[in-house]
């Protein structure tokens, strides 16, 4: 078994951002803020990806998935997530579970985890747990944060 760390931050998009939507965990927030970034700058997937990817040692989202290809240019962060589920299995790893921190004053979080809970776990092959924090007016208002860990086992679970 291996463990992995990962880490994604993205700012607040202007409210104009050219019909951008909030994504956190595969779940969309229509009418708050989007995230800027070169995919659907979903930080929670994105934060899982990571740790993923780091506890498989097949690098980062960086090398999987590079802003500088057009072909991620808006995807959908869940099924880049699915991509690197298939790219563990292959390495002979799966999931065993993550757990991801949400650091934002908004949106709420409790109120869409288990449908986040339930996309991530789908998409990742193995329990992905969430869990929100604000920063009680300390900082962070110009963005979103997300911290995981994910825990990755030789071959297949009985």
């Amino acid at each position: 078994m291996r463990v992995g760390h990962g880490y994604d931050a993205h700012p607040f998009a202007d409210a104009d951002a050219s019909g951008r939507i909030l994504v956190l965990g595969g779940v969309r927030f229509p009418g708050e803020l989007p995230l800027v970034g070169h995919s659907d700058a979903d930080v929670v997937a994105h934060a899982v990806i990571d740790a993923m990817l780091s506890a498989a040692g097949l690098g980062d989202i960086g090398t999987q998935f590079p802003d500088s290809d057009e072909r991620w240019r808006g995807a959908d962060s869940i099924e880049m997530l699915r991509q690197v589920s298939a790219l563990l299995a292959e390495g002979g790893w799966m999931l065993a579970n993550a757990d991801c921190t949400v650091i934002c004053d908004r949106p709420m979080i409790a109120p869409h985890r288990d449908q986040m809970q339930e996309r991530l776990s789908c998409a990742a092959g193995g329990p992905v747990t969430v869990c929100g924090k604000r920063t009680e007016g300390l900082g962070v208002s110009g963005g979103i944060v997300a911290h995981a860990v994910a825990l990755v086992v030789a071959g297949r679970q009985q």
